[in-house]
């Protein structure tokens, strides 16, 4: 299980720095909610692709995280992962940007998929 939701997270990343906004969107259930750094709640498949396909016309890249993500089985086919991560601009990094990620995966018949996805700016005091 853990092995298929770390793949499910790396083809978002994958998604994201294609600027495929249909394959990202489609590795979430289609209730999905999505809430971004800056607190905007995207409610669905389908909203979170509209926004995402506007947002991977900027030169917005991702960047790997900080060490593996953490998946922590909360139930039968329901699952926990907290994730750290980056991003860039124009190539430029910027630690400013660096967040953690939280999400819920779920067992589907179309396999697993993300019901949630929370992003936080880490702070750094």
């Amino acid at each position: 299980m853990s092995t298929e939701i770390k793949e499910l997270l790396s083809g978002l990343g994958e998604a994201w720095n294609r600027g495929d906004a249909g394959a990202y969107a489609s590795l979430f259930t289609p209730g999905a909610d999505y809430i971004t750094f800056f607190g905007l709640r995207l409610r669905g498949r389908q909203a979170i692709e509209d926004a995402h396909r506007e947002l991977f016309k900027t030169p917005i890249k991702l960047t790997g995280g900080d060490g593996e993500p953490d998946v922590r089985v909360l139930g039968d086919g329901v699952a926990l992962v907290i994730s750290g991560g980056g991003s860039t601009v124009d190539g430029r990094p910027d630690p400013g940007r660096d967040s953690i990620v939280s999400l819920t995966a779920v067992r589907t018949p179309d396999g697993w998929r993300f019901a949630s996805f929370q992003n936080t700016r880490v702070s750094r005091p």
